[in-house]
């Protein structure tokens, strides 16, 4: 079967994921004329089929619309404008329980315009909670606030309690729009899809720009419906599971990527505070510090950044955070236990896509590990599984030795991967051309 048999298959099958990985199998496992020898023998005129272009053919036949809870809440699509405080974007977030808004520079953006381009929207960035409010701490440092040297300065009546309480007495802070964040690079660049658009399309904007979300916009205007994130991406592509060009990739061992683990393992000892786990989640631009036990330097927990609402939540968490140890963090953790987790996939990723608290998500004290003889579809499946977007790479010990983000599996699956014989035309024009690519010569280039 050549690469135009496999067009054909996807094409004429009705249906999402699944139904177009039966369709692939059954006509695989059916010899006739068009396909193999009348004996079951592949026909030796017939080229075999490149598995990563196979894999990505049938991928740019999945529709976006085919994915679990695509179309979210109105509530969780929330925007904020670049003249808009760092304070009132913060505060906005919270109150809704939302993890990011979309950033506009129109002071009334209008979702429902109708646009001439389909790289054309109101919309100039993403900014998540989290990142303003690391943000806002280390600039609570540069003005010498909420530190054991300034708060012993004062009487303990003047100390701050909270962080609103902090954020309101320093305006140069507190005042600073949304806009000029850019220039501490906080915005992530925002790249809309429409519902007919394909798996393929997003695998290719996650790998080439790392958004952490795809807006899904309607197809006559700029509105969004909804959005896209890593963890339906990867529960849609475990459906592939059972097709030989997914598990050709799927099925190898984590040890057989080049994963950068050890530059993105960070880790400190439960007896450290509070704050330093924060400064290290800002210093180092990461998804989450592994917390280990000193005496052993097995791991006992995490702290993500999506645990940063913490510090809002509870005035005395925020207050002691230079005083109080990162195991007593994690330890107050009163999330549900993951296997009391019993609710429809779809609805799970629809209700969790944007929020603040997730109640869904593991544990602070319960930490997602892999080890390195897991393949990388055991590892797919045990963070879909645990509703968790990273893990760590442990050895038999428990020691930590790297982690691995969700991102880190999907870039598998997507372009530098793709066959040299795909020449651009078509999807792959308009996909290369929003993530700064071309072919050139039968290979992908990025363009300066």
């Amino acid at each position: 079967m050549d690469l135009r048999k496999v067009e054909e298959i996807v094409n004429d099958s009705k249906g999402g994921i699944v139904e177009k990985k039966e369709a692939i199998v059954s006509t695989l496992s059916t010899p006739n004329s068009d396909t193999d020898s009348d004996a079951g023998v592949p026909n030796p005129t017939t080229p075999p089929v490149d598995a990563a272009s196979a894999l990505q053919l049938f991928l740019d036949h999945i529709p976006i619309s085919s994915i679990p809870g695509i179309h979210n809440s109105p509530a969780t699509v929330l925007v904020v404008r670049t003249q808009e405080s760092v304070k009132d974007g913060i505060r906005m977030l919270y109150e809704k329980n939302v993890s990011g808004a979309l950033i506009a520079d129109s002071l009334d953006p209008d979702p429902t315009a109708t646009f001439t381009t389909s790289f054309s929207h109101p919309y100039i960035g993403f900014i998540s909670f989290s990142n303003m409010v690391l943000w806002s701490l280390q600039e609570f440092k540069k003005h010498h606030w909420g530190t054991k040297k300034d708060n012993a300065k004062g009487s303990k009546k003047m100390k701050p309690q909270g962080f609103f309480s902090l954020l309101n007495q320093i305006p140069i802070v507190s005042e600073t729009k949304i806009g000029e964040l850019a220039a501490s690079f906080l915005w992530e660049p925002v790249f809309p899809v429409k519902p007919d658009q394909t798996l393929f399309h997003v695998l290719l904007l996650l790998s080439k720009h790392r958004p952490s979300v795809v807006p899904v916009t309607q197809h006559s205007t700029s509105k969004v419906v909804g959005f896209v994130t890593e963890k339906s991406v990867n529960h849609i592509l475990l459906q592939s599971s059972g097709l030989e060009w997914f598990d050709s990739i799927a099925d190898k061992p984590l040890s057989d990527f080049r994963f950068d683990h050890n530059d993105q393992i960070v880790s400190i000892y439960n007896d450290q505070t509070i704050a330093e786990a924060v400064n290290a989640l800002w210093k180092k631009k990461i998804c989450a510090v592994a917390v280990v036990k000193r005496q052993t330097n097995k791991l006992i927990g995490c702290v993500r950044v999506s645990d940063i609402h913490r510090l809002l939540s509870d005035d005395r968490i925020f207050t002691d955070r230079e005083d109080t140890s990162v195991e007593q963090l994690i330890h107050i953790d009163t999330g549900p236990v993951l296997n009391d987790i019993d609710q429809d996939l779809g609805a799970l990723i629809s209700a969790g896509t944007l929020a603040l608290k997730d109640k869904f998500g593991p544990r602070m004290d319960s930490p997602i590990t892999n080890m390195e003889t897991d393949t990388l579809k055991e590892a797919m499946k045990n963070l879909a599984e645990k509703k968790s977007d990273f893990s760590f790479l442990v050895d038999e010990n428990g020691k930590v030795k790297g982690v691995l983000t969700l991102r880190d599996m999907l870039v598998e699956f997507a372009p530098p991967c793709m066959d040299s014989r795909i020449d651009g035309g078509g999807f792959f024009d308009m996909a290369l051309k929003e993530s700064g690519c071309t072919i050139r010569d039968g290979t992908m280039v990025h363009l300066k």
